[in-house]
């Protein structure tokens, strides 16, 4: 059977935030993948945003530098990830595979999808807090990780309540992280949200 690309028609992603363009087939002994291309058309301009081939990965619309890739070592995933969706992203997108197969010649196929970035109403981030009372043996590799929902972008922060003193700042990730927990590390955490 020839490969086939799937995936939707249409798509929205939020703005600020990241996206997957899905475009997947199944891998055939006989079809060795030799191009992909993922090419863009915007209401007044249009070009190849991504291309890999035998030479590597390469970025080629500006706009796009540093914001685009498609996962490696996943036999089948060509899917576009793009971070930090601009309002200027919204357009329509095309995966362009082509193979060789096993007697040399190229096969190629395409698929399109129309992607729409939205703004959501602005949300304040809101946590929901974890068990209370985590017990850990000591020299155990442990971690807490503060999951916000809201608008993005979020950023974090983890402190350690001190005692009738000023809270101390442990962390900007959303996890923090012990590699060998000791008796001193007992005490009270807490993570902060905040966005825009």
């Amino acid at each position: 059977a020839l490969p086939d690309l799937m995936g939707p028609n249409e798509m929205e992603g939020v703005w600020k935030g990241s996206a997957v363009l899905p475009c997947t087939y199944v891998p055939e002994e006989d079809f060795v993948q030799h191009t992909l291309t993922w090419s863009v058309v915007h209401d007044q301009s249009s070009g190849t945003v991504f291309r890999r081939d035998a030479s590597g990965d390469h970025v080629l619309l500006s706009e796009y530098r540093n914001r685009v890739e498609v996962p490696k070592n996943l036999p089948g995933n060509v899917s576009l990830h793009i971070l930090k969706l601009e309002i200027s992203d919204r357009g329509t997108y095309t995966c362009h595979v082509t193979w060789t197969a096993s007697n040399n010649s190229l096969i190629a196929k395409e698929i399109s999808t129309k992607v729409e970035v939205v703004k959501v109403p602005a949300t304040k981030p809101t946590i929901r807090a974890g068990a209370l009372g985590l017990t850990v043996p000591a020299g155990a590799r442990t971690s807490l990780t503060c999951v916000a929902h809201g608008s993005p972008p979020i950023s974090y922060r983890w402190f350690r309540a001190v005692p009738g003193g000023t809270a101390l700042p442990l962390s900007s990730q959303a996890e923090l992280t012990w590699d060998s927990l000791r008796p001193s590390d007992a005490g009270t955490y807490y993570c902060e949200a905040e966005n825009r």
